[in-house]
């Protein structure tokens, strides 16, 4: 009887953005080894038929909320920690790396790249390895190179993260079995968008990525997968990207040159998707429209400091303006900014009596840009343990709830706005550090905005001072011919 397959799982998960000032450290992962690594993966509680017969070695996990560049000692620790259980597992058939796809160290330009020829520098040029990825990361050709399968999500908001991590490792294991090294192509498009111009609830990717059960269905096709890529990342690997893979090289690479084909010839069809304005026309617009019921709440995105996308989560531009707002500071309509993160300033209140008064200054120690630190002269409202923020406080300032947060978080859960005390169906305006509404977030909205603030992640990419990616590249760029050159594998 044969012998189990066996096959190793790990990988860092994060997306990074170059433009702004937070460094992520090891405090803001939370990692994971052994029996809870392989407890992540419901494929595996109780092994589907196709994973049962596989030994599976958990090396490490390490997962953030994006945020900045990863300290060189932070991923210096768990890249050596990977290579070196790799190296003591003993021999092996393949690796499924679970990543982001868009990680920043500092120091280096293509992290996954950099994480990737090290695990080969162990592993072997013989196994197979699997990579699971965000559709807003990025493909570098080493990354490319060094992989045999690769696979990322299909939807945003990503309600198929665990889907595609079960694809990339069902994948892996079926091309094993096959024991045929699958054949594979990359089209690079010079395409360089923010998500919320991609999201697959509108038009055009919705009708791209519908595109790909038909593509995987012909014969010599295993998996097709369109990376947006990620837009805050000043590199030259930061552009959009085709890879199909397959039994057939020439099915695989005619399915890759189509699909980049219709990627490119999309381009101008990418809008946002809600509404834009800045901060002071998105609240002029929202204040207006509360006066019906029927579009309260309204939702604004604080979209330049979302720390879903890397933002510092502390730039303060939009709460000065909430708090500029007469018919807000006296109450007359009742709303929610969430939120601004601050260690500092939560400490100094969150041991006083429900209701005290405070005075506090918030924001502005990581991403220091105009208006910088504001000071709070309100009550202490509330404060609770969260489990993505830690302890959280709600200051109330008129009519308005700040939320400051222990550690960087991301309000899009119904249930973080609660442990504050807040119903949002119960308030006008909610203003939130996001970007595309999360889904809870979408549902719950009566109407919503989306506010073009400054931060990190700008979603105005023509106000940030890329000077590493390859040009041209549209937006910035539009009058030029895309070379959308297949390489295979």
């Amino acid at each position: 009887m044969p012998r189990p397959l066996r096959v190793a799982i790990g990988g860092i998960h994060i997306e990074s953005s170059t433009f702004s000032p937070h460094l992520s450290t090891a405090d803001d992962f939370e990692v994971t080894r052994g029996d809870a690594l392989l407890a992540r993966y419901d494929w595996l509680s109780p092994a589907q038929p196709w994973a049962a017969d596989v030994e599976w070695i958990p090396l490490v996990h390490a997962r953030a909320l994006p945020g900045g560049a990863v300290d060189r000692a932070t991923y210096d620790a768990w890249a050596t920690e990977l290579v070196e259980k790799l190296a003591a597992a003993g021999p092996l058939d393949g690796m499924l790396l679970d990543f982001h796809g868009a990680m920043t160290v500092v120091g280096s330009d293509d992290a996954e790249g950099d994480l990737v020829t090290a695990i080969r520098s162990v592993l072997g040029p013989e196994p197979f390895v699997s990579a699971a990825m965000d559709l807003h990361g990025n493909v570098s050709q080493v990354l490319f190179d060094a992989c045999d399968l690769l696979t990322c999500y299909r939807t945003a908001p990503h309600v198929d993260v665990w889907e595609t991590r079960e694809r990339a490792a069902r994948n892996l294991v079926e091309a094993l079995r096959r024991q045929q090294r699958p054949h594979k192509a990359l089209v690079h498009v010079p395409i360089l968008l923010p998500g919320e111009m991609t999201s697959t609830r509108e038009e055009p990717a919705r009708g791209l990525y519908a595109r790909i059960p038909d593509i995987e269905a012909r014969d010599g096709v295993v998996d097709a997968a369109i990376w947006i890529g990620y837009a805050w990342a000043d590199q030259p690997r930061c552009r959009g990207a085709v890879v199909v893979t397959g039994t057939d090289a020439t099915a695989a690479a005619e399915a890759a040159r189509e699909l980049g084909g219709h990627f490119w010839a999309a381009r101008d069809e990418f809008a946002f998707v809600a509404p834009t304005g800045s901060i002071d026309e998105c609240l002029d617009t929202a204040l207006a429209a509360v006066a019906d019921p029927a579009r309260r709440p309204f939702f604004i995105s604080d979209s330049g400091d979302n720390p879903g996308a890397g933002g510092a989560d502390d730039v303060t531009f939009a709460l000065e303006r909430m708090l500029a707002r007469p018919e807000i500071r006296d109450g007359s309509r009742r709303a929610v900014f969430a939120s601004l993160v601050d260690p500092q300033a939560v400490t100094q209140v969150a041991d006083q009596p429900l209701g005290s008064p405070v005075r506090v200054t918030v924001g502005g120690r990581i991403d220091s840009r105009e208006p910088g630190p504001l000071p709070l002269d309100g009550i202490l409202e509330a404060v609770a343990d969260d489990p993505d923020g830690g302890r959280c406080v709600s200051v109330r300032v008129g009519g308005l709830s700040v939320f400051v947060t222990s550690r960087r978080m991301q309000y899009r859960l119904l249930e973080s706005y609660t442990r504050l005390g807040v119903k949002v169906d119960e308030v006008d305006l909610v203003v939130v550090k996001i970007g595309y509404l999360e889904p809870e977030l979408f549902d719950a909205a009566g109407d919503w905005l989306l506010a073009l603030t400054p931060g990190g992640v700008d979603q105005d990419l023509a106000r940030l001072p890329y000077r590493n990616v390859v040009r041209p590249v549209f937006p910035l760029d539009r009058d030029f011919t895309a070379d959308l050159a297949v390489v295979t594998g």
